[in-house]
């Protein structure tokens, strides 16, 4: 090892014996194909569960986890007790400026096993569905509602559960006019209806009964319309909530008591109720006297999960279809993305009233978040332009300020990873949310930045930069590898309530931890001998960003691997030239296609999304699916925060920091001559950024924040150079600045 202060002459190429960096990213590609082969599941038939024999849906549209309580939702009360629990989120196509899922369409969901609506501008109360003289029933307006899936990029067949149910040779009944959408088949036709439990108290002779119990969204609707004729949404709350809640538990207690003995039920809340979109009610219990040797079944007392979210105590509106399917023991078709809900284990504590306060405080955080989220990014880029502007002055006239610029430059860079480590602590339970998360993302900055100067490294010009990088690498490594807790409900994480992303790397995550793994490679290679070793880690990293149960992020592999391979070709001081780039490239596409192929030779209800992404290519999907991936990613340049951000941020990369200033060459031209590795770590990084930003939906987001750990440790790096440089007099002329920019093909 070479001690940090040491410097490393820039004419000298780094190399590895003889070994060319081609040759090593071409062995190791090969050991990771290798890899992936040996580690991932063959094919194999889907495992079946013991059949229940019967199904039994009660959707509760509305129902958030705040309401239930022993007094005024007994019923439901006992039944989270004696079953397996989770906040559900229930995302779907909402209506026309609005971000919730109303009842129509969170039952259309459940009828398609996609996201599924009924177009319009404001939610409406499902439609009564026409009873026949046989007790079937036809849900008028349905060809419309089947044109207007069509017209979306989902494209879900509404009507697909009720056909699977009933071509498998089963029964469907549902109870209510919400219910009815959810049973009917592909026609619109169901095949029992009733309107309310009393109407058909005895469910023996039906494979899957849908029940709905939906008092709180028709309490809503009537206030909404009472309260606000023009149609702007608002929610129940106070003693009309609580009354609409406690006639809703009724219902669910008049569908119990027909329940035949050894059944499945699952209960939902389908729908939001109001403006704001919220976590809703899971449930699924057995109710005793069935066949699978314990009266608990396999929803015994605890959480539920999903492969779908990889979270415990999490489910989403269209796991619910593949759970019916499997209940009754039948075979999801293609078209459903969801994957079946399972017990993920024993709730902590011995309440019921602990689990309910538990999934209460997930919705409450959701809530919080997005209250917080717009306000913390305002502030995050008026903060940073303010400090770049700050530190240009400071750069350019100010010297005995450069030792507080350096603190707050490495204080700044360690901010993104902080944002996660902040859900270490309920800041979203505390009376003051915003000031509160503020104060513990500072808070983690600090201890952050006080490790970075802790050390003997503190001298060095890349020692802090290397520190706050290196720990932003492995804090989110080590999250992905542990169920990427930590991005949940951050505010630069994922929120559930959306339904966008419920594990891996989030694309700001990818930014921060693909930015940190390189310029901590950089830092590193300063110091460790033989630099193969950086490389496996780096390697290491690309591989947890893209391995199904790890990062799962499609789009990230390929960026990073280009990235990477620029800061490899710098490092060992060769050429980037377009032909390099071209095939660096294909190696990432191909890296991901293998994980993404290889994935989707798993059982159906094993896959992840990138799995489920090559089978929706195989169906003639693809094209839509990039089509709304592109759109979403063009859409993130009206992001005027983050867009501004991104542009100052390199403007002042290369306009204040790889200028000549007064005191001779350009700061960013010493921190290379004192750490030459740091130069091909900001290319690598910053090729990374812009890969990424071409080919990740979250677009401009990932430069952003990308830049946001980048360029302030950068600018820590180059004032400590400026430090360690000898002042030279005001008359003198600036030294030339050597290039900044990668060589020339």
């Amino acid at each position: 090892m070479r001690p940090f202060g040491t410097s490393i002459a820039r004419s000298r190429p780094l190399s590895v014996s003889s070994v060319a960096p081609r040759t090593m990213v071409a062995a190791l590609l090969a050991a990771v194909l290798g890899l992936l082969f040996l580690s991932l599941p063959a094919p194999a038939h889907a495992e079946r569960a013991a059949p229940a024999g019967r199904v039994v849906v009660i959707g509760v549209p509305g129902l958030v986890w705040s309401d239930i309580d022993p007094a005024r939702t007994p019923n439901l009360w006992r039944l989270t007790g004696e079953g397996s629990s989770a906040s559900m989120s229930t995302r779907a196509i909402p209506p026309s400026g609005l971000s919730v899922t109303c009842p129509i369409s969170g039952w259309l969901t459940v009828s398609a096993g996609q996201r599924a609506g009924a177009g319009g501008n404001d939610c409406a109360a499902p439609p009564v569905p026409e009873a026949a003289a046989d007790g079937s029933a036809t849900v008028p307006g349905w060809d419309a509602l089947v044109a207007y899936q069509r017209s979306q990029s989902y494209g879900g067949q509404i009507g697909l559960l009720g056909r699977t149910i009933v071509a498998a040779g089963g029964k469907v009944a549902a109870i209510g006019p919400g219910a009815a959408l959810a049973a009917a088949d592909t026609s619109g036709k169901v095949q029992k209806y009733a309107a309310t439990p009393d109407e058909l108290p005895d469910l023996t002779p039906y494979t899957a009964v849908f029940a709905e119990a939906g008092e709180i969204t028709r309490a809503a609707l009537a206030d909404r319309t009472a309260s606000h004729p023009e149609g702007t949404p608002s929610d129940l709350t106070g003693h009309a909530r609580d009354e609409a809640v406690a006639a809703a538990d009724r219902t669910v207690g008049g569908v119990l008591r027909n329940v035949p003995p050894g059944s499945t039920v699952l209960v939902a809340g389908l729908a939001d109720s109001g403006l704001d979109a919220h976590l809703h009610v899971a449930v699924a219990a057995t109710t005793p006297g069935g066949t699978s040797g314990t009266d608990a079944g396999p929803y015994a007392r605890g959480f539920l999960t999903a492969t779908s979210t990889q979270q415990d105590a999490l489910v989403t509106i269209t796991d619910l279809t593949a759970t019916v399917l499997r209940a009754v023991s039948v075979e999801a078709p293609q078209g459903v993305v969801g994957r079946a809900w399972q017990r993920a284990g024993d709730a902590p504590g011995t309440g019921t009233g602990e689990i309910v306060a538990g999934l209460a405080d997930t919705d409450l955080a959701s809530q919080v978040l997005r209250d917080v989220r717009q306000p913390f990014f305002v502030a995050l880029v008026a903060i940073q332009l303010l400090f770049y502007g700050l530190a240009a002055v400071v750069i350019r006239r100010h010297r005995r300020m450069l030792s507080t610029t350096q603190v707050v430059a490495v204080v700044s860079g360690a901010i993104p990873v902080s944002t996660f480590l902040a859900q270490l602590v309920p800041w979203w339970s505390m009376a003051h949310p915003m000031p509160a998360l503020i104060g513990t993302i500072l808070g983690f900055a600090g201890v952050i930045a006080a490790l970075a100067f802790a050390g003997p490294w503190r001298t060095h010009v890349a020692g802090p930069l290397t520190v706050v990088a290196a720990v932003s690498s492995l804090a989110l490594l080590i999250d992905v590898m542990t169920g990427s807790t930590l991005q949940v409900n951050a505010v630069t994480g994922y929120e559930p309530v959306t339904g966008g992303r419920f594990y891996g790397f989030s694309n700001m995550a990818f930014a921060i931890f693909a930015t940190g793994t390189i310029l901590a490679l950089a830092g590193l290679a300063q110091v460790i001998r033989p630099r193969f070793v950086l490389l496996a880690y780096g390697l290491l990293a690309i591989v947890a960003d893209g391995w199904p149960s790890w990062g799962a992020d499609f789009g990230g592999v390929p960026a990073f691997v280009v990235g990477f391979a620029v800061f490899t070709l710098l490092l060992y001081g060769r050429r980037v030239s377009i032909g390099r780039l071209a095939a660096v490239s294909a190696v990432g596409a191909v890296l991901i296609g293998a994980i993404a192929v290889l994935d989707w030779l798993r059982p159906a209800d094993r896959r992840t999304h990138l799995g489920a992404f090559v089978q929706q290519v195989a169906d003639g999907e693809g094209p839509s699916v990039i089509g709304r991936k592109l759109g979403a990613m063009l859409h993130t340049l009206g992001n005027a925060e983050l867009t501004l951000l991104s542009v100052v941020a390199i403007a002042f990369l290369f306009l204040v920091l790889s200028r000549p200033s007064r005191w001779g060459a350009s700061a960013l031209t010493l921190a290379y001559d004192r750490a030459p590795a740091l130069r091909a770590g900001l290319f690598g990084a910053l090729t990374t950024a812009m890969v990424g930003f071409l080919i990740n939906d979250s677009g401009i987001a990932i430069p952003a924040m990308a830049l946001t750990v980048a360029v302030p440790l950068t600018l820590a790096a180059s004032v400590r150079a400026l430090q360690l440089a000898p002042p030279t007099t005001p008359g003198r002329p600036s030294a030339q600045a050597t290039a900044t920019a990668p060589p020339a093909p």
